[in-house]
């Protein structure tokens, strides 16, 4: 299938485009959202642990859900895109930026697990934890603008090459996608 990724669009994929960063936005249509839901549905990450995309299952849920094809330039997310959870629901773990790496840089009460992810140890696992990529805010794109219940979230990546191979686009790994959701007013 060949879509024009390019084609005009209306004002949200306007204000989309216009971001630094920004590759492509285009709107996903309800065949590769199907696709798409059944990917995310078997994700596992290291040592088979469960992975539940919150926030793609939250952007499922609204009217209209826009794909962004973005280059290193594009903005770093306002808040974590991936925490870990242990059985109960409790944060094991969670993802740090260098703008938020300060907030951890002198605690003895954690665990740097990489330069962008902390553990803290002293929450127990119970042998069903799991990685959670909650729902993330996406401020360019609210009332102001037409739209209502805005998230955003990050597809795995077998979802995002199924979306790249679908819209017939180039797999760069230096590309990633970000899917926007929202409910227009």
């Amino acid at each position: 299938m060949v879509i024009d990724v390019n084609a005009p669009g209306d004002s949200q994929l306007d204000i989309i485009r216009g971001l630094r960063g920004v590759i492509h936005a285009f709107y996903l249509d309800q065949t590769i959202l199907e696709h798409l839901r059944d990917e995310e549905a078997k994700v596992r990450a290291m040592g088979n642990i469960e992975v539940d995309n919150r926030g793609f299952n939250e952007a499922l849920q609204r009217d209209s859900v826009i794909c962004i094809i973005k280059d290193p330039r594009f903005r770093p997310p306002p808040e974590p895109t991936v925490v870990l959870e242990s059985g109960t629901g409790e944060l094991m773990g969670e993802e740090v930026f260098p703008f938020t790496a300060h907030k951890y840089m002198d605690r003895n009460d954690i665990v740097w697990l990489s330069d962008g992810f902390v553990l803290f140890p002293e929450v127990p696992g119970n042998g069903k934890e799991q990685f959670v990529m909650p729902p993330v805010s996406f401020p360019e794109l609210n009332e102001g603008n037409g739209c209502k219940d805005v998230v955003s979230c990050s597809p795995a990546p077998t979802s995002d090459k199924m979306i790249k191979v679908y819209y017939g686009l180039v797999d760069n790994p230096k590309l990633a996608s970000v899917l926007v959701a929202f409910n227009r007013m």
